[in-house]
């Protein structure tokens, strides 16, 4: 088994390789002893071990957030913007290290994990200056002689649960929020992406946080329910917040029920991509070349259902599969990989069940050489085209979460938006079309949280992320929204006297 000192890449700064957990600022093992290998997607083999913690682990790491949190509610909103802003700059220096980090943990080529990175410091640069705008107010009562003040204070300790997909980027846009509200918080990140949680949670102490401010627990994929329900129930844990799937939000949510625990959720997509005739046909393909096979088709917001105006169809299919065609399927680290591998075998599976029940249905693959790549290892898939794809199909009903793409053809602008809508998800949807009123229509009409508005890419820290419907609760970065899901507001009434 690797350790950190026999990695297969090197690193500027070997200390961010940490692959123990980190609680109180220290490395610790889990109470079992155990340990689980981190798998690299582009070899299938493991390259590092990680602590397998169960549920014994948690209250540990929940009692060191709770006494980091005594500390730390206590400093000022400038003195926590200024030590978000010293980890940030760590972040930023450290960033070839984590994208080659980044690599082996998701599969994601070099340039796009460049990317989430730059994607990443946005969050903690966001979040230097919403620690200093959270405020209350004065209210003049309707009460001759009485006056409201409210104010605002962090909820105590969150626990965050974060996904494979983009770990850095979910995970600081978690911390970052919780830690500029005044919160500390334990993290559960993913058993596939372990080390990017830790390496970040490192580099905040470094930046001056106080010991348990972020602790970060990691376990594998069998003792993920314990920990993950462990957190949820922990009296001292005030707030949860989860990225992933609906099935599993529904359950983080039952759980935090049993004590009216506050919680955000960022679930799963279905997220349509519509092109009108009018479109500018370059800059819709454009945005969802780099929408639908950014990290091999495996983030939320990609293009799951792509509906095309008749007018446009068959042009459009034809240049879809040109462009398609020149995509680099490799290792992320491979010079000239432009997709690289899913992150586990299971999203091979999903695929091919996928892909069978469109076949099946009578949509016809059109670009693809069978799903599964001729490789010597790993989880490679080849970017696969279906058209003639209908909505009882399986790849327009379920998120598809790999690289494989589905075509459907549409006439009218009411029947797009009822088949867009005809989902119990609502994340994000987005429109293509010249036509401003039309644009704007769409903007009303479509049921989603985030609608993008001849854009593939409407994610950014300075608007609000999530989604409506089963897509989630809550919503994250943005101005107010995302620091005041980390705060309670308090009501004080004031009786005074010899008023006017």
């Amino acid at each position: 088994m690797a350790t950190a000192e026999k990695l297969p890449f090197e690193l500027a700064d070997r200390s961010l390789a940490h692959p123990d957990s980190l609680v109180d600022g220290k490395g610790v093992a889990a109470k079992s002893g155990k340990r689980f290998d981190v798998i690299d997607p582009g070899t299938g083999k493991p390259w590092i071990s990680c602590p397998d913690c169960t549920g014994d682990d948690v209250d540990a790491a929940v009692q060191s957030s709770h006494n980091a949190f005594l500390e730390y509610s206590r400093w000022t909103p400038r003195k926590r913007a200024q030590c978000i802003s010293k980890w940030h700059h760590l972040i930023v220096s450290a960033k070839e290290d984590l994208a080659k980090i980044l690599v082996y943990e998701t599969g994601k080529p070099l340039a796009e994990a460049y990317g989430e990175i730059d994607y990443a410091a946005g969050f903690t640069w966001w979040f230097v200056g919403e620690a200093e705008r959270a405020h209350g107010s004065s209210i003049v009562s309707a009460v001759p002689g009485r006056r409201a003040i409210t104010i605002k204070q962090p909820i105590g300790v969150a626990a965050a649960l974060v996904p494979w997909n983009f770990p850095v980027a979910l995970t600081l846009r978690k911390m970052a929020a919780a830690l500029a509200a005044g919160c500390t918080m334990v993290v559960k990140p993913s058993p596939e992406t372990p080390l990017t949680a830790l390496a970040v949670s490192h580099l905040a102490l470094k930046a001056g946080f106080p010991k348990g401010a972020l602790n970060v627990l990691t376990t594998s994929l069998d003792n993920t329910p314990s920990v993950a329900e462990a957190l949820c129930l922990h009296p001292l844990v005030k707030k949860v917040t989860f990225t992933g799937s609906t099935r599993v939000g529904k359950i983080i949510s039952s759980l935090c029920a049993k004590n009216l625990k506050k919680f955000t959720l960022e679930l799963g997509g279905n997220c349509p991509f519509i092109i009108f005739d009018d479109a500018n046909t370059d800059q819709a393909l454009g945005q969802l070349m780099a929408l639908k096979w950014r990290h091999a088709g495996q983030a939320c917001i990609s293009s799951n259902r792509l509906y095309v105006q008749r007018g446009i169809y068959d042009s459009f299919v034809q240049e879809l599969v040109r462009q398609t065609s020149q995509l680099n399927v490799g290792h992320g680290m491979a010079e000239g990989t432009t997709m690289g591998p899913v992150t586990s075998p299971r999203g091979l599976d999903k695929a091919e069940e996928m892909a069978e029940d469109a076949a099946s249905k009578g949509a016809k693959m059109i670009y693809g050489t069978g799903l599964r790549a001729e490789t010597t290892g790993g989880y490679f898939m080849n970017p696969t085209v279906f058209i003639d794809v209908t909505d009882d199909m399986l790849m327009s009903r379920d998120e598809i979460f790999t690289p494989l793409l589905g075509v459907s053809v549409f006439d009218t602008e009411d029947e797009v938006v009822q088949r867009a809508n005809n989902t119990t998800m609502g994340l994000a949807s987005y429109v293509f079309t010249k036509n401003v009123d039309r644009l704007w229509r769409m903007f009303e009409k479509l049921e989603a949280g985030m609608i993008g508005l001849n854009t593939g890419n409407s994610s950014c820290a300075e608007a609000p992320f999530g989604g409506i419907k089963e897509s989630g609760y809550g919503k994250e970065s943005g101005k107010d929204v995302a620091v005041e899901e980390f705060l309670v507001t308090k009501n004080g009434t004031l009786t005074v006297e010899g008023h006017w």
